[in-house]
């Protein structure tokens, strides 16, 4: 059984767990999360979401990295899972950093690559909205608004943390 401890490090200027018997580091770093704000005609596609954390609630088809993909490989697997999309990619909308939770979130403009979507297992439902009709009050977390509203507003670059939130920390 590995005997782990937080200590700092020798060169080290935060605690990190160590191993107490070979002094391993174990590093703890933010996940990545890979997602897509996906347009046909003006619409939006969003995803219920069947799972945990915020079971019920609308999301943009998104989830954690794998190793082994780039984040392009990344976005077009998560539209795949949750709503059986096919993606093709039109750039990054938005980079945002969740420091509450550990999060980097790269969010990608995107339209379908072929006809047709559907709810996939992580999904209760899956649908195209309408800015008017999208379903604010029930979005899943506060980075869903964040990108919505940057690919409403059409600004060039890539959209970061609101000013008022620049760690991510505010929460739901």
């Amino acid at each position: 059984m590995t005997n782990f401890v937080r200590r700092i490090p020798e060169g080290e200027d935060r605690e990190r767990l160590v191993c107490g018997d070979c002094g391993f580091v174990a590093y703890e770093n933010p996940k990545i999360v890979l997602g897509s704000v996906v347009a046909e005609e003006g619409r939006i596609l969003l995803c219920r979401r069947a799972i945990e954390p915020r079971r019920g609630f609308w999301t943009l088809p998104a989830g954690y990295m794998e190793l082994g993909e780039t984040t392009e490989e990344g976005a077009k697997r998560e539209a795949w899972e949750e709503a059986r999309a096919r993606l093709e990619l039109d750039g990054v909308l938005a980079i945002y950093s969740i420091a509450r939770i550990g999060q980097v979130q790269i969010i990608y403009r995107a339209h379908l690559a072929e006809p047709g979507f559907a709810p996939g297992p992580e999904s209760l439902d899956v649908r195209f909205f309408a800015w008017e009709e999208i379903p604010w009050d029930d979005l899943a977390f506060p980075s869903v608004h964040w990108a919505l509203k940057a690919w409403k507003s059409g600004a060039p670059g890539i959209a970061g943390n609101p000013p008022q939130d620049p760690r991510g920390v505010a929460g739901l």
